[in-house]
């Protein structure tokens, strides 16, 4: 009997799998941002509130996609961290793709308008991700 047949064992292996995910790719969103997310976050900055909001979502997003065609832990593990990276590098050419409009800094100013893009783009890119490592 393989000890993932059981239900509550599952369901705790890919609680702990995503739970792993999302922290592993928050802390690369971290490095990857000029400011520290949740120092700005303690301070009431909506912008970098939204932009992370946005990371959690969609890297959950990404995970949800690769549990519905998946059903091993180490193969769901794999599929969603490259789905994160992904994700992570859509940040980067949002970044690339608008030279007049500097995102980091933005963010890290409190441009609500800006976060609320970051925010959608990465639940939006997120979809994208996720059907496309289905198939």
């Amino acid at each position: 009997m393989n000890i993932f047949e059981n239900v509550y064992v599952y369901t705790t292996a890919l609680y702990s799998v995503a739970g792993l995910l999302i922290i592993m790719g928050l802390a690369l969103f971290e490095l990857t941002t000029r400011y520290r997310n949740w120092e700005h976050i303690k301070s009431g900055n909506i912008a970098v509130a939204l932009a992370t909001g946005g990371k959690i979502i969609g890297l959950a997003n990404i995970v949800h996609f690769t549990v519905q065609s998946e059903q091993r832990v180490g193969a769901i593990f794999l599929e969603s961290a490259f789905g994160f990276l992904l994700l992570i590098s859509t940040y980067w050419i949002f970044e690339f793709l608008t030279p007049n409009l500097p995102v980091d800094r933005e963010i890290e100013k409190g441009n609500i308008a800006v976060g609320i893009i970051s925010c959608s783009l990465s639940i939006g890119m997120s979809y994208v991700i996720g059907s496309a490592l289905v198939g």
